[in-house]
């Protein structure tokens, strides 16, 4: 295999699962984990990975990756979630949802929920509900970012300060060591606070990947989460503090744990 094909299934995996591992890779690829490590290395170069123990990650810091790479990122683990998530929401319910690949895949199995009024500033989420005759769509106007249509700005936090949630489902972009929800642009972290403040309970959905990257904004902690819908276990140290913080895990196909 050349180097210019193991450098797209490199990417592709590394879209898909959040990190390369490099004897994995190489294993996969049917080449020295040497020549993994090579072609990682000219990846990183260019800026496309960024290099850790054993294989390398996703770029992140102070910029998002593009939204067509966020949607194709893990989306088998992001799909049980929201399936674990989208079967928790009730019927007959006010709700919030923001911007996120991991929302979006949350509001696709809500096609068959009843009497809903979901109010959104992601323009996305929008038109996946149109579909549900059952649902009462409520766009928080703002800026649009078109890179994912996310709307954002002071109007849309105006707005969302009108309602009361029964419940908001949030995404975010990382998530720290210490529980900490992290994002990449201010204006859109300001929705989702006055959104977690304006609900009576918050869901978080989030899949392994936000636990591998970093960002300079903060959105909350996991102490001010009802619910944290993931894909894979968290560390001993983070899974006990939720349990003490009372925020409920769920690991999507292994049920709830925690509080």
């Amino acid at each position: 295999m050349s180097q210019t094909f193991r450098l797209d299934d490199l990417m592709q995996m590394a879209r898909e699962e959040g990190r390369i591992v490099a004897e994995d890779a190489a294993r996969r690829l049917g080449v020295t984990v040497q020549t993994i490590r090579r072609d990682l290395l000219t990846l990183a170069e260019k800026g496309k990975l960024t290099r850790v123990h054993g294989g390398a990650v996703l770029p992140s810091g102070t910029a998002n990756i593009g939204y067509d790479d966020r949607r194709a990122l893990n989306a088998a683990g992001k799909a049980a979630i929201a399936e674990a998530a989208a079967s928790r929401i009730p019927e007959n319910a006010a709700i919030f949802m923001n911007i996120g690949t991991t929302v979006e895949a949350v509001a696709e199995r809500l096609l068959g929920h009843k009497n809903l009024v979901v109010v959104t500033n992601n323009i996305n989420v929008a038109n996946i509900l149109v579909a549900n005759p059952g649902c009462e769509i409520v766009v928080a106007g703002g800026q649009l970012r078109r890179a994912d249509g996310g709307l954002v700005g002071p109007l849309a936090n105006r707005i969302v300060e009108q309602f009361k949630f029964d419940l908001a489902v949030i995404g975010c972009s990382a998530i720290d060591g210490d529980g900490d929800l992290l994002d990449f642009d201010m204006m859109e972290v300001g929705v989702s606070q006055t959104a977690i403040r304006r609900a009576r309970r918050t869901f978080l959905v989030a899949d392994h990947s936000k636990f591998l990257r970093t960002a300079p904004a903060r959105i909350a902690g996991l102490s001010d989460i009802g619910a944290f819908f993931t894909d894979r276990p968290l560390s001993p140290e983070l899974q006990q503090n939720c349990s003490g913080w009372g925020t409920e895990l769920v690991i999507a196909g292994e049920g709830p744990s925690g509080a």
